[in-house]
């Protein structure tokens, strides 16, 4: 059996070039600050995004159907988190542009219930520097539940970091 995720006070990790993200390959995991996913967000995510099934948005239905008795968070509004967690963990000081590559691989493993706190964790998996100035990394990403035995969702996200002017023999 795993032993529960509890979260400690998150540091932010900053990144001024793109030597220094790509030094940065294969170090521990940075771990985000926590936020709690409550029925409001739920509804909220739900209104947005024309997903009103019951099992995010009915909680007294369940409570009476659900094997988890409550509601639980969308898969999509638990990913769509990892922007905000990451800018509670990691900076890009300097960098003219941070942007949204994709995914590799996306993995929903556990429910999130309403009422959570969650965090994420990312470990730099890959770094290359493609043009000068110009990094694109790939962060192995693990969703945790506080309390929780396994994670809620694994994904491979893609960044792109762009520094102006930089080269990547500069820390």
């Amino acid at each position: 059996m795993t032993t529960p995720i509890s979260f400690p006070a998150p540091m932010v990790r900053q990144f001024h070039s793109p030597q220094s993200i790509l030094d940065f390959q294969g170090q521990a995991a940075i771990v985000s600050s926590a936020l709690t996913i409550d029925q409001e967000t739920i509804d909220r995510f739900a209104r947005v995004t024309h997903d009103q099934q019951w099992i995010h948005v009915d909680p007294q239905r369940a409570l009476a159907q659900s094997p988890h008795r409550t509601t639980i968070a969308h898969g999509f509004l638990v990913l769509s988190l990892l922007t905000r967690w990451q800018a509670s963990c990691i900076a890009f000081p300097g960098a003219a542009q941070v942007l949204n590559y994709g995914f590799d691989k996306v993995r929903f493993t556990a429910p999130v219930l309403a009422g959570s706190r969650v965090s994420a964790s990312f470990a730099l998996a890959h770094a290359a520097e493609v043009r000068p100035g110009e990094v694109r990394c790939s962060w192995n990403v693990s969703i945790q539940t506080e309390g929780a035995a396994r994670p809620a969702a694994h994904a491979e996200w893609l960044i792109m970091v762009q520094y102006a002017g930089e080269r990547s023999s500069q820390t």
